[in-house]
């Protein structure tokens, strides 16, 4: 998706020295002259996540099946696959991150859950995260890798003059044994690639552990 003039997703944050400053600037006091690079950062890094993500947003939305069409060039699709290519994220209800702290939980039981974020300047939805797990009452409480990233995440956003609108989408309509789950979860990953799971943020370039140094 890159284009002449443009750097290459592997290139956002880690192919200039510049790139260096703006995202150590961002973990100590913010000096004003580093804004507009790390502004211009995120922004591209968000863009080139938005580029992948808008096509199966598209789709979904119209009704289509992402793993299906990806069936014709690939093969047929697994069932996790036909699966994940149903789910419509937009059509799922976002809470906010702090759902867990509320007297009662509106879902209980085993669900995949989406973490997305609404950038006012990017073309579509960003999904960042996909889990999975037995208790949706319960997983998001304590300690969890996510919510590292999504911290480091917001207050770079935040020190750039860009607000994130993170939320949190379950999706209840799951299997309820932990292997079908689990391979339910890995189809939606390699389907959307979400930039914080464990198996993307390498293809991503994701810098935000950076800002917890």
């Amino acid at each position: 998706m890159s284009s002449r003039g443009q750097p290459r997703q592997g290139e956002l944050f880690a192919s200039t020295s510049a790139s260096t400053t703006a995202l150590s600037a961002a973990a100590s006091p913010v000096r004003p002259e580093t804004l507009p690079l790390l502004h211009r950062q995120i922004l591209a890094w968000q863009g080139a996540l938005a580029s992948h993500q808008q096509p199966l947003f598209n789709a979904t939305a119209a009704g289509l099946d992402p793993a299906a069409q990806q069936g014709l060039l690939f093969g047929p699709p697994s069932q996790p696959q036909r699966l994940a290519g149903r789910l419509d994220p937009l059509s799922l209800t976002p809470q906010s991150l702090s759902f867990w702290r509320w007297p009662s939980s509106s879902h209980q039981g085993a669900a995949v859950y989406l973490v997305m974020d609404r950038p006012a300047e990017a073309p579509c939805p960003l999904l960042l995260y996909v889990g999975e797990t037995s208790r949706a009452d319960r997983r998001w409480k304590g300690d969890h890798d996510c919510k590292s990233y999504l911290s480091a995440y917001g207050e770079a956003l935040r020190a750039a003059d860009l607000q994130p609108q993170l939320s949190i989408r379950f999706w209840c309509d799951v299997p309820s044994t932990t292997a079908a789950r689990r391979a339910l979860e890995q189809a939606l990953i390699q389907q959307w690639l979400p930039p914080f799971n464990k198996e993307t943020r390498e293809r991503w370039s994701t810098p935000f552990t950076a800002l917890q140094d």
